[in-house]
């Protein structure tokens, strides 16, 4: 489909501007893809190009994180095995079931979660005591994780970093970042199973994309460089902006 080129730069703009708070607190996704619905993409097509520009920005922020020594890879192998293998199931479950009782309880799980954030003391560049072994973590959390992002999605990027936070002991930059390699991985599969089945408007997604991965790595680096205290507080804002869109506009 042909669009103006006010629309076009407008989604870039929207794009940029996901990447960047994406790359620090989750959920960039829930801008672009109403953005693009609203430039008129019909469902799937506006589905393939949004999984596919994200893509592209979370990976900037996975690069940079690891540029900086944010991210090792290795410990995390099992989990990331394990939110793959249920992000298969949960698209494969998708197809068969109905969302409708998570978009009662998601809301109230993300106003839980962003409530903690907003309350919880002030949180340091350092780790704590795990509460769970990687293993276990692997085998519940990812996995959990895995399937949620498979079967519906919203606010994955910053459900993560609790769950690293409180699970694992990660400190509140580690955790983000580690939040964006478990994303890209879950999403990268959604991603490529859109390019197989040719739903991708590819001159918007890599317009986008560019913008996103821009977008991700002014986001990472504020991150990097201004720590726990710019993490910390947004998330809790964005998570808590995720459940009132949920729960007041859960089609959009």
């Amino acid at each position: 489909m042909e669009l103006s080129i006010t629309a076009t730069l407008a989604l870039v703009g929207v794009a940029f501007f996901a990447g960047l708070v994406s790359s620090i607190a989750g959920s960039g996704g829930l801008l672009t893809l109403p953005a693009l619905l609203w430039a008129g993409l019909p469902p799937l097509s506006a589905l393939a190009t949004n999984k596919l520009q994200s893509a592209m920005g979370t990976l900037s922020s996975v690069t940079n994180f690891r540029r900086h020594g944010y991210l090792h890879i290795a410990p995390l192998v099992p989990s990331l095995m394990m939110a793959f293998c249920g992000s298969m199931l949960g698209t494969l479950c998708v197809q068969r079931l109905s969302n409708e009782l998570l978009m009662r309880a998601i809301p109230l799980l993300l106003v839980l979660l962003g409530g903690y954030f907003l309350c919880a003391p002030k949180m340091d560049d350092r780790d704590y005591p795990a509460r769970l072994s990687n293993a276990q973590f692997a085998a519940t959390a990812a996995f959990g994780m895995g399937f949620y992002g498979g079967f519906f999605g919203p606010a994955s990027g910053s459900i993560l970093p609790f769950l690293l936070v409180f699970l694992l002991g990660h400190n509140l930059v580690r955790a983000t970042a580690e939040s964006k390699l478990f994303v890209l991985v879950i999403n990268g599969v959604s991603a490529l199973l859109f390019v197989i089945s040719g739903g991708v408007v590819w001159s918007l997604a890599i317009a986008m994309g560019i913008a996103q991965i821009v977008g991700a790595r002014i986001g990472s680096n504020l991150v990097i460089h201004r720590g726990v205290g710019l993490v910390q507080p947004l998330i809790a804002l964005v998570t808590l902006l995720v459940a009132l869109k949920l729960l007041f506009y859960p089609a959009a």
